[in-house]
């Protein structure tokens, strides 16, 4: 497959994945762009024992893996609490509210659902993260579980 086919096909994806697990969209974007550097620095090596998407997404986890790494060297400050609101639509609000959730995640469950919410099949997801397909199935569940509580916690988005 050719490089530009490649990343008009994948692009997309991997940019939610990142955001997902970084929860910021510049960063998102970096990673996307090193992801993909990495795919056509190594196309000519992919050796197809696995499908394409699952190698450039198992990039892109890793990529986001080392970043969080990175991250944590680095002392953060939260904003101020009493900064105006933006004014968003209710979809794009329940949408921030759901990649501020995953975000409060711990790192492979982040993963593990921006991969679901790309709606990768549990065996390509088992694959990408080095987890059995039994052991994605109850992963999901339980953070399915987790982020319809903090939904019904916040209440309905109006």
């Amino acid at each position: 497959m050719e490089f530009e086919v490649i990343y008009r096909t994948y692009s997309p994806q991997v940019f939610r994945i990142c955001l997902g697990y970084l929860n910021d969209e510049e960063q998102a974007r970096d990673l996307v762009q090193e992801t993909f550097v990495a795919v056509w620095k190594n196309l000519d090596s992919f050796e197809n024992r696995s499908k394409i998407s699952t190698w450039i997404f198992r990039i892109a986890t890793n990529n986001c893996l080392r970043a969080l790494e990175k991250s944590r060297r680095f002392v953060t400050t939260e904003l101020p609490a009493n900064l105006p609101a933006l004014t968003e639509t209710a979809p794009e609000a329940e949408l921030h509210f759901l990649y501020a959730c995953i975000a409060e995640l711990p790192e492979t469950d982040r993963i593990v659902i921006a991969l679901v919410l790309e709606d990768l099949p549990q065996a390509e997801i088992a694959d990408i993260v080095g987890l059995s397909p039994g052991n994605i199935r109850v992963k999901i569940h339980r953070i399915k579980e987790k982020l319809t509580l903090k939904f019904k916690a916040h209440g309905p988005f109006d």
